[in-house]
């Protein structure tokens, strides 16, 4: 298991890479400022699509197939 610092470095920097500065600022700034419950929204959003947790592995794994591997 990484440390907080290790995962909080990696999520800056991917979020750095996929939104640049200005985005990345924003979306810091918006979980900061509004109250936010990543596992509702979760529970939320999965809930949307309908799948038990084999399908959305396999959904993921084939998603993972068609993105680059970031070097991290």
């Amino acid at each position: 298991m990484a440390s907080t610092v290790a995962i909080m470095e990696k999520g800056i920097n991917i979020l750095l890479e996929h939104l640049g500065d200005l985005d990345t600022e924003q979306f810091i700034s918006t979980l900061l400022r509004e109250s936010f419950d990543y596992t509702e929204w979760r529970r939320k959003h999965l809930a949307e699509y309908a799948m038990n947790p084999e399908e959305l592995n396999r959904a993921a794994i084939e998603f993972d197939k068609t993105i680059p591997l970031l070097d991290i």
